[in-house]
Parts: structure tokens; sequence; C-alpha cells
């Protein structure tokens, strides 16, 4: 099956649909998103690699499928920490928090040295809608994911990427190169520069609202909510 991308456009509309004629709350997209992320983790860096994943989390949604994911790492035996600078006062990533706070899940304040400790990243900072410029304390946290040599798994989008042109040509993000890529729902246009382990998850889409939006829903196998893809399974 070959499978087409959606444009960040594209994508915001889809999401409006799904919480829309799908019927699907917000807290559920955010937790299905979370528990693929998990499960790509899970996969690609198993626990005899090491337990210990920081996860760096954002400001919007992007951020909230990472504090699911968090939370699902702990049950399944990892040692997660939390990276969360930029908090919102939205009630919901308040509960989320909560959840994680609850499972004594720390939240770490020194990114630098949270780095250092740590066997996997998840880069849960910005998804398809981020635009303009990275704001701190980012910047910092950005470059240091690209020179790192411990394995990042990104979001659906290596943070700082444009999601239709990719890294930016020079400055914060432009060496940023992830090892593994979890496309949520549907690849992005970017992932024509992504060159790592490349995901899909998202297994709940009805096939109306597939045919709607003009995407395939890949072939998952058995209960696995994560399907790995490879290039020449990308339409762009």
């Amino acid at each position: 099956m070959t499978l087409k991308t959606l444009s960040a456009k594209a994508a915001a509309a889809l999401d409006r649909e799904l919480m829309s004629t799908g019927a699907f709350s917000i807290d559920q997209l955010m937790e299905l998103a979370g528990l693929s992320v998990s499960q790509v983790v899970a996969r690609v860096h198993p626990i005899k690699q090491g337990r210990r994943v920081l996860v760096v989390v954002g400001p919007g949604n992007n951020g909230g499928d990472g504090l699911v994911a968090a939370r699902h790492l702990f049950h399944y035996g990892y040692q997660p920490a939390i990276y969360y600078p930029k908090r919102p006062k939205n009630d919901l990533y308040q509960r989320l928090v909560k959840q994680c706070e609850d499972l004594e899940i720390p939240f770490v304040d020194d990114f630098a040295s949270a780095l250092d400790s740590t066997d996997h990243v998840v880069d849960a900072i910005f998804g398809f809608s981020f635009s303009g410029e990275v704001r701190e304390p980012f910047p910092a946290v950005i470059n240091a994911m690209a020179e790192t040599k411990i394995p990042v798994t990104s979001v659906d989008a290596p943070s700082s990427w444009d999601i239709n042109e990719g890294p930016p040509k020079s400055g914060v993000g432009s060496k940023f190169h992830p090892n593994v890529l979890v496309s949520l729902t549907a690849p992005k246009p970017l992932v024509k520069h992504f060159k790592g382990r490349h995901f899909v998850g998202g297994r709940f889409v009805a096939p109306s609202i597939a045919k709607k939006y003009d995407f395939d829903v890949p072939k998952y196998e058995g209960i696995d909510q994560i399907v790995e893809i490879t290039d020449n399974q990308v339409k762009i």
C-alpha cells in the first residue's frame, strides 16, 4: 500500500472533523496518539536497552501526546522523566500532569543533566501546527537533541521542522535529524526529508473519513496501534 501525505492544513481540518462528525473528544485523540508513541518507543528501544526515557514536552497538543506516552511507558516498566518548562493552565494538560505525578514520574528542570542520564528521548515539543520561530527555552533543547548520540523519537514532526518543507535551512533545528518518527494518523510532507525509522500510529479513523481526506489507513497487525513503513510506501 502507498500512503499519501497530509498537509498541515488538511491535518488540522481532519482533527476538527474527528472531533465533530467523528464524535471523538480531544482527550480520546490525545490518549490514542500517546498510546501509539509509547508502542513505538517500546518497539525501537526495548527495556533491555535501558529503562530511562526522557520525554520533552511542549506547550500544545503535541506535548499532551508526550505526557500520555510517559504514563504508558511507566506501566510498561520504563522509568520516564518529563521536561515540561512551558505549562499551559488548560484543565486537560493539568489532568495529564496529575496522572503522571500520581505515578511519581519525575518532572525535571535541568534539561542538560536529564539528557546526560537517559537512554532514549521522546521529542514531543512541536507538532504539525508549528510555525514561526522557536522560542525559549526550546532552542537550546532542540540543538542538544541534534547533537546527542542518545536516540530520539519525534512525535508527528521533528520539532522546528516545517510540516511541508522539512528542516530549516539554517539556525535552530537545521541539523536535527531524529532516529525515529511517529506520524500520527497519516504521514506529513516533511517525511521526504526524514531518513530514520518511520511509523504511523492512529488505528481509529473511520474509512469514510479517510476517504474524505484522501488518505489510506495502513494495515495494522494484530493488536498493534502502530505500523512501520518504508520510503517507497509514502506518496508525497
